[in-house]
This record gives structure tokens, sequence and C-alpha cells, in this order.
């Protein structure tokens, strides 16, 4: 795999988009700053792509639904994660 300044600004620019899907998916609110579900997305996207290429469905023509469902998935977990440990700190029982 060959690491070029497009393929980051792609990777970035996926991540966003994954991101913003991860927070529509899960449902309710979350209390998180958007920068954070965008940091998230593109861990999400990097993830996704490791995980499609060493399953092997990262190598089609177009776009790969299957990455990207995966992609999206993983964002949807993480944001769910992050945001459910959030809710636990400031909850007090007094």
């Amino acid at each position: 795999m060959e690491l070029t300044v497009w393929g980051i600004i792609t990777a970035l620019f996926v991540g966003l988009i994954v991101g913003a899907l991860g927070r529509l998916v899960v449902p309710g609110r979350q209390p998180m700053p958007i920068w954070l579900h965008m940091l998230i997305g593109v861990g999400a996207a990097l993830l996704g792509t490791v995980i499609a290429r060493a399953s092997g469905f990262a190598e089609t023509a177009g776009i790969d639904w299957r990455e990207l469902m995966l992609q999206v998935l993983l964002a949807a977990v993480a944001v769910a994660l992050v945001s459910g440990v959030g809710r636990r700190r400031g909850v007090s029982h007094r």
C-alpha cells in the first residue's frame, strides 16, 4: 500500500463522512463535540479499511459498500461507547 498525500486527504475526507454517519446511526443525543465524532470517524475508517483488507474484500472496482458499511458500523459503536462513558461520568449519586 503506497501512502500518498492524496491518499491521506481522501482518508480524512472519508473519515469525516463516516464520523457523521456514525453519529446519525446512534439513537438519542450524544453529548460530544462534533470534532470528536469526526476524529472517531477517521479512526473507524482506518480500522475498517485494515479489517476489509485482511478479510479480502477491500479490492473492488468503484465504491466498496461492504467496507463503507463496516466503517460506519465501527464509528457507530465507538460513538455509542464514548458517549456512554461521558454520560456515566456526569452522573452523581447523592
